[in-house]
């Protein structure tokens, strides 16, 4: 792969929107909590796929098994049946702090004078230099590149008694996003930042209690999804069960609104909102919005296609799958020859030409960041597809901004629609029409008020002060490559994915 990105290979370099981590926790005497968050990862597997661990506690330790990959290349049976415990933590990453290498793999460890602790992080804080520096002072030596080592080490070294009072006194010191979850050798604990811009959630089955990024990992467990936790909430997981402990807790006032759009999966539910109706609504105020006179209506798969059929049903036009997408092509470290990379999004879509042949064709997606993956779609539909017409319809508003919160958009160059008007955007894809979602539309179908999301990325009004470009390199070593940037970095990620760390920490 060419250090200068190839606008027509569907690699890294030409992602969509991309997102920090899901987690998972469970506290399960009697149960196999290691095999029961393999699951419950590989249903968050979405939000993020560059490497995965589990740790468990047995009561005398805690045991971490973490390695550069897919959940399932991560984990097999022999990995899960050495995490023998009766609770556990499971994170899967996607880098929006430190590079992807084993290194930044979570769940992050430490001693401390309460004893072993186990953490995983989904978010992104906006002060971590400060803090850094702070600690820096006192804790020189850092193993990794993120800020989630940095939460660890504040918890570790905060006044209290316990583990929930050490953590009471860091949160407030932190700024930004994050989602928590700690494991200590007796309890899990669970942490969602004041301004609720991560979701996190709580089940139960049968006396065992998890929490998870998304309650879709409820389901796969056939768990019952108990309730979102609060903003500013922490909840502990003992042998009481369930204890919430927060001075200020509130609904959410700076919910990531991409979580509606994007992330979260259909099947959850946040905030009381089905991820899935929140989509057709969008897709269906957006026919009201921006019609079009065409023949079907399809939807790059698999975000956009409840927004697809809402717009389809509000439209009265026929909805079809004129893109087939292939399920086991995501993001690879294998370098693919001239060759392949000339095939460029085929590998990933293919057209369903009996379908679109002829046809004035609607394709809804949710979003577009760069434009080089939407316009080859388009292209794509024109060529092998033989579509008449190809029009662009977004379910979201135009991204204009950086995002600092856990979502890898750092600089303004990387986002077409900060530099070009709708008619530009349209002209770069090769569409014979284009128009977006309008953001009162979008904050409707989510079912929450604007003062409980956070639309930052669209609008430029963060909730809280943020430095406007940002290096998620910042705490690596100048010589540490990111596999995500180029094909000579990939190429050092290939050995370390086949480098499993399990060991025993106690």
């Amino acid at each position: 792969m060419p250090a200068t990105p190839d606008p027509y290979w569907f690699g890294p370099e030409n992602r969509t929107l991309l997102e920090e981590c899901g987690i998972f926790g469970i506290y399960g005497p009697g149960e196999d909590v290691a095999r029961q968050t393999f699951f419950g990862l590989y249903t968050l597997q979405h939000r993020g796929q560059e490497s995965a661990g589990i740790a468990v506690t047995d009561g005398s330790g805690i045991q971490i098994h973490r390695k550069m990959g897919l959940v399932a290349q991560v984990f097999d049976d022999s990995d899960l049946n050495s995490l023998s415990g009766f609770a556990a933590i499971g994170h899967t990453r996607y880098s929006t702090t430190g590079s992807s290498r084993i290194e930044n793999a979570q769940p992050v460890f430490a001693e401390t004078d309460l004893g072993p602790v186990a953490m995983g992080h989904n978010g992104n804080l906006v002060n971590s230099l400060e803090l850094r520096d702070e600690l820096l002072d006192i804790s020189p030596d850092f193993s990794t590149g993120t800020d989630s080592e940095l939460i660890l080490a504040l918890v570790a070294q905060a006044p209290g008694e316990d583990l929930v009072e050490r953590i009471r006194q860091t949160v407030p010191r932190l700024q930004g996003s994050f989602s928590l979850v700690f494991l200590t050798q007796d309890s899990v604990i669970a942490v969602r930042d004041s301004l609720g811009n991560r979701p996190l959630c709580l089940g139960s089955y049968a006396g065992t209690w998890l929490v998870a990024s998304e309650s879709c990992a409820f389901e796969a467990l056939d768990a019952k999804f108990e309730r979102d936790l609060l903003a500013g909430e922490i909840v502990k997981i003992d042998a009481d069960g369930p204890h919430s402990y927060g001075d200020d807790v509130h609904p959410p006032t700076a919910l990531c609104v991409f979580e509606y759009i994007y992330f979260a999966r259909p099947d959850s539910v946040i905030e009381g909102t089905s991820l899935y109706e929140a989509r057709a609504r969008m897709g269906a105020q957006l026919a009201r919005e921006h019609p079009v006179d065409a023949d079907i209506v399809i939807g790059i798969p698999d975000s956009a296609t409840a927004a697809a059929i809402g717009y389809a049903r509000a439209a009265g036009i026929p909805y079809a799958e004129g893109l087939v997408k292939s399920r086991y092509i995501g993001r690879t470290f294998i370098q693919p020859d001239d060759r392949i990379r000339r095939l460029g999004v085929k590998l990933k879509l293919n057209t369903l030409p009996t379908i679109t042949a002829g046809k004035k064709v609607i394709v809804v997606d949710d979003s577009i960041v760069r434009g080089n993956t939407t316009r080859a779609i388009v292209n794509l539909l024109r060529t092998s597809g033989k579509a008449k017409e190809v029009h662009l319809r977004v379910s979201s508003p135009p991204i204009k901004w950086p995002c600092f919160y856990g979502i890898d958009i750092q600089h303004t160059s990387e986002l077409i629609a900060n530099g070009k008007t709708v008619q530009e955007v349209c002209d770069h894809v090769g569409a014979d029409s284009l128009n977006y979602l309008s953001l009162e539309a979008l904050i409707r179908a989510t079912n929450l008020g604007r003062e409980k999301l956070c639309t930052g990325c669209l609008t430029r009004e963060y909730p809280i002060p943020v430095q406007l470009e940002m290096d998620k390199l910042k705490f690596e070593p100048a010589s540490t490559p990111d596999p995500s940037m180029n094909g000579e970095a990939a190429e050092s990620a290939v050995g370390l994915s086949d480098k499993p760390t399990p060991t025993r920490l106690v």
